[in-house]
């Protein structure tokens, strides 16, 4: 859960859930340096919910763990259930 703490990881992961993408792809979409964004990616890497291949100079990143995806929507039927609680609890 470490790794998904960043907004930029789960940016990361969020784009890689439409399919693998070439970090080429990826970089114009954050205002950073490569080097900043390229160890983003090696946390992503390293609990193993990204994974790499390269082709020539190009490196292509896929999610390693496509079921990462489900721990979103848990989190969010959790904050629904936990604002529906609140919303009784101030009627009362």
């Amino acid at each position: 859960m470490k790794a998904l703490s960043s907004p930029v990881r789960l940016k990361i992961v969020d784009e890689l859930s439409r399919g693998e993408r070439c970090m080429c792809e990826i970089q114009p979409m954050f205002k950073m340096n490569k080097s900043t964004l390229s160890r983003h990616v090696t946390a992503l890497k390293n609990v193993g919910i990204v994974s790499e291949r390269r082709e020539g100079i190009r490196c292509y990143l896929k999610l390693q763990t496509p079921c990462i995806l489900n721990v979103f929507d848990c989190t969010m039927k959790v904050i629904r259930a936990e604002a529906k609680r609140h919303a009784r609890l101030a009627k009362t």
